[in-house]
């Protein structure tokens, strides 16, 4: 058992280590929720290229993140029924990490919640809003800061 637990550490620091070398590495780590491991999921998920998406629209109809409507009937979203379970995964723990660790993610979440969505369907909007912001982070290799709220004008 204890045999078991260093040989996962031991791989644990591989993947670190690994990761930290990427590109978007730096990047990831500043947005909150995200860890080494999950944003190693992400890239592994992704094949560390985003420019292969073209769009965070794209990207997040390839996470299962994009809603859509079927057919010729309009209002009527669904999921995806296609979609990359990691990728999603990794989006939805690190939008769920993010809730009670920052706080505009905390508003968005309440926010949705008060607008009637269950929680599932709350964090999953969260996911695909960070995923829009990733995408725009990725785009010009510029860290993640929080940004005041603007007033609104009277």
């Amino acid at each position: 058992m204890i045999a078991l637990s260093i040989e996962i550490a031991q791989i644990d620091g591989m993947i670190e280590e690994r990761f930290r070398r990427h590109r978007h590495a730096e990047v990831m780590l500043t947005l909150p929720g995200f860890g080494p491991a999950l944003a190693a999921e992400f890239l592994a998920a992704t094949g560390g290229e985003m420019t292969a998406f073209g769009s965070a629209d794209r990207l997040a109809g390839y996470a299962g993140l994009a809603r859509r409507d079927s057919g010729r009937t309009h209002g009527n979203l669904r999921w995806p029924r296609r979609y990359h379970r990691g990728l999603l995964r990794s989006c939805y723990h690190a939008a769920v990490t993010s809730v009670p660790a920052w706080p505009s993610s905390k508003a968005y979440y309440q926010r949705k919640r008060a607008e009637g969505t269950r929680h599932e369907q709350a964090v999953l909007c969260l996911a695909r809003r960070r995923l829009t912001v990733l995408s725009a982070r990725f785009g010009d290799e510029c860290r993640y800061h929080a940004s005041p709220p603007i007033p609104a004008a009277a």
